[in-house]
């Protein structure tokens, strides 16, 4: 059998469109800094502390920004800034609007403590050289380096509360192993996780048990070869490690409510 892998695509699911990049500034500040804006901030914007710490105030509600720390702001709103012990170094960044930060589940109007804060230099740098040297196409690649960070930090924030990357590389290895036996017993020794654990955990990554996720591959991967192969049923449930040609048969016309020879007879 000729192995083919499955399609992978997005899902057709609404979610909000990208942020689109205003402006960046790099600011080294002291207690002679100060910004007031009446009338709020006219787009969204985003507070990246390197160093120092800084009072931002809105709404009456005042919040220190120190370093390696994150801050989403809303627009519209009364607010203030100002340095605090003499020392602020931070990137400020206005974006278009805030419903992708939202979508990606980052606080607005709360400190973000981030890891990711080198790796956010390095992209603000980056921002900038392009917008210095505006070579071709650095309206786009301004763009995208905003969406990339913006992922950087919404990453960083899903492992704090507690996502396992050990479950990830799993989940990455079963899609690389369709064609091989599934055994989730040599998972769970992987992930060093309890049994219970270990399905509770991978249920909520991704809706199903392991058996049932691992099942669903092998027939996606099934239906690619009864698409686009002349092999025979038999030797496709032998290449992906079913118990027999019956077992294909089965799981296959429970979940595409046809038989493999049907489904092929209907794409032909």
């Amino acid at each position: 059998m000729a192995y083919i892998n499955i399609p992978y695509q997005l899902a057709e699911t609404q979610f909000p469109p990208p942020c689109q990049f205003k402006s960046i500034w790099k600011v080294e500040a002291n207690n002679s800094y100060q910004a007031v804006h009446p009338q709020g901030l006219i787009s969204p914007g985003l507070f990246v502390t390197l160093e120092g710490r800084g009072k931002f105030v809105q709404d009456g509600k005042e919040t220190i920004l120190a370093a390696g720390t994150l801050f989403f702001v809303r627009e519209r709103i009364p607010c203030s800034y100002d340095c605090v012990d003499d020392n602020w170094k931070f990137y400020f960044i206005h974006f278009d609007q805030l419903p992708m930060i939202e979508h990606l589940g980052l606080p607005i109007g709360e400190r973000i403590t981030s890891t990711k804060i080198n790796e956010a230099v390095r992209l603000c740098e980056r921002l900038i050289e392009i917008l210095i040297l505006k070579s071709i196409g650095h309206e786009y690649a301004a763009h995208l380096l905003l969406q990339e960070l913006l992922l950087l930090f919404a990453g960083d924030q899903i492992i704090k509360l507690g996502s396992s990357l050990d479950l990830e590389e799993i989940l990455l290895h079963m899609h690389r192993a369709i064609d091989q036996p599934f055994r989730s017993e040599d998972f769970i020794r992987h992930s060093g996780l309890s049994r219970t654990a270990f399905f509770s955990q991978f249920r909520e990554m991704t809706g199903k048990s392991p058996n049932q996720y691992m099942l669903e591959l092998k027939l996606a991967s099934a239906k690619v070869s009864l698409e686009s192969t002349s092999t025979s049923v038999k030797d496709i449930a032998a290449a992906l490690h079913f118990y027999d040609e019956f077992h294909l048969s089965k799981s296959f016309k429970k979940r595409y409510g046809v038989s493999p020879r049907s489904y092929r007879k209907m794409h032909s």
